[in-house]
């Protein structure tokens, strides 16, 4: 299925030129099979990255943010993402903290959320380029078949 994917960095440090973590998920994604990709980065400010979400959705059929899924102040992400999600999916943020289980003892500090905003997917991914990576790896398995029922294909389970 061609998709078009929006890949949002949230950081305070970074620019296009010098992020890692959206190239990570983006490689991810590239191997997955997907090749068409919107990459942003806003500062961990819960409107700018509602804003980006919501504007990448109208745009995408899926949007993968990382970083500001942490434990310090200006984490963020999973609250103004859960703000604007029309339906969660749990499940998503689970496999991804579960699968990463298998690379470090610290998934569970991402406190990444995962859902719909209108017909879009959106996933919060961890801050770390191997992070984010390995958390688009836990789900590649499951984008085309949400993907499909979102656009009114119906889920093939």
């Amino acid at each position: 299925m061609a998709a078009r994917i929006g890949i949002l960095t949230v950081s305070d440090t970074r620019t296009l030129d010098d992020d890692l973590s959206g190239p990570a998920v983006e490689g991810a994604l590239r191997a997955s099979g997907f090749s068409d990709f919107e990459r942003r980065i806003v500062r961990d400010e819960v409107a700018e990255i509602q804003e980006a979400i919501l504007s990448l959705a109208e745009a995408c059929q899926a949007v993968f943010t990382t970083g500001g899924t942490g434990f310090t102040p200006r984490d963020v992400t999973p609250e103004a993402t859960a703000e604007i999600l029309t339906r969660q999916a749990d499940g998503i943020a689970e496999l991804i903290r579960l699968k990463g289980l298998e690379h470090t003892l610290f998934s569970y500090l991402s406190r990444g959320v995962a859902g719909i905003v209108g017909s879009t997917l959106v996933v919060n991914l961890p801050g770390s380029p191997a992070g984010a990576r390995q958390g688009v790896i836990a789900v590649t398995h499951l984008i085309n078949p949400i993907l499909s029922a979102l656009g009114g294909d119906g889920c093939p389970i």
